[in-house]
């Protein structure tokens, strides 16, 4: 991983957008801090499409990242969010700044959409949560992640955020997921698991064709990422143009796909710092 200043700045210059992960790469301590959201703004501003691609549900993401109308909190200025590791989104959320200001509706924001059919996910409803049954039996010490109400089409079990679980756990959860067909992978707070084929690349190419019409891969050296943890692989290993936060450093020997690059700062700082070398590169010379 190269320090941040080795991105050249032609490369930074021709990115038309940036994917980022939420939890600790936007959030610090469970929040997203005024940095980060002005710097979310701050490429926003500049004409770039910013999209957070997250393992996190999409239930928690309306409520956490589209704001709260009731307390006048404006929904983060993003294009779409995707969640639960690709299988789901919402998108119409290309925020003018006159929309930031209350009363606003999320109703005209948004639009909830999915890769997968009802009849799929409700079949895959009723494995999950055989699965889930399984691993709360068979591994001491499991729990659901606090946020599963809001998940529609995966599990998540909480190994860092309110319990903790040691590496052998979070393995053997791994793979009594996969040992039941399930995908799985592993956060920096939780071990996620569903039935598909999606995956946070797969939901990008995905939300890149229905928001813009256009072929994400065909572009990917005009797309830039931001991750943090062992389950934003697939796209490091994806996109050139990759970047991690400091923090990533904590999953280093577990990685088999690194950022390209990696900034100072951690959490939602390090991704501040991404940002602002992003729009360094957009001024005028």
């Amino acid at each position: 991983m190269l320090p941040l200043g080795h991105w050249p700045l032609e490369d930074r210059r021709q990115l038309i957008g940036v994917f980022t992960d939420i939890d600790d790469t936007l959030t610090t301590e469970g929040a997203i801090t005024p940095d980060a959201l002005q710097a979310l703004a701050q490429l926003k501003g500049a004409g770039l499409h910013v999209i957070p691609v997250t393992g996190r549900p999409i239930g928690w993401s309306e409520s956490f990242a589209l704001g709260d109308t009731a307390r006048g909190i404006a929904p983060w200025p993003i294009d779409a969010l995707v969640a639960e590791n690709g299988a789901v989104a919402f998108k119409g959320m290309n925020l003018s700044q006159n929309s930031l200001q209350p009363p606003y509706s999320l109703a005209n924001l948004l639009s909830k959409i999915y890769q997968q059919d009802a009849k799929t996910r409700a079949l895959n409803t009723t494995r999950m949560q055989a699965v889930t049954r399984r691993v709360l039996a068979e591994v001491p010490g499991t729990m659901l992640a606090t946020d599963s109400g809001g998940r529609e089409t995966d599990i998540a079990i909480d190994h860092s955020e309110f319990t903790h679980l040691s590496p052998e756990k979070i393995e053997q959860v791994a793979q009594i997921m996969r040992a039941e067909g399930m995908t799985a992978t592993v956060s920096s707070i939780h071990i996620n698991g569903w039935f598909g084929e999606h995956n946070k690349l797969a939901g990008a190419r995905w939300i890149v064709a229905e928001l813009l019409g256009r072929d994400l891969d065909a572009e990917r050296h005009r797309w830039a990422f931001v991750g943090d943890s062992t389950n934003d692989q697939v796209m490091f290993a994806h996109f050139e143009h990759s970047v991690g936060v400091a923090n990533i450093r904590r999953f280093d020997a577990q990685l088999i796909h690194k950022p390209r690059y990696i900034a100072q700062g951690a959490r939602g700082a390090g991704f501040a710092e991404v940002a602002a070398a992003i729009l360094e590169a957009s001024k005028p010379t």
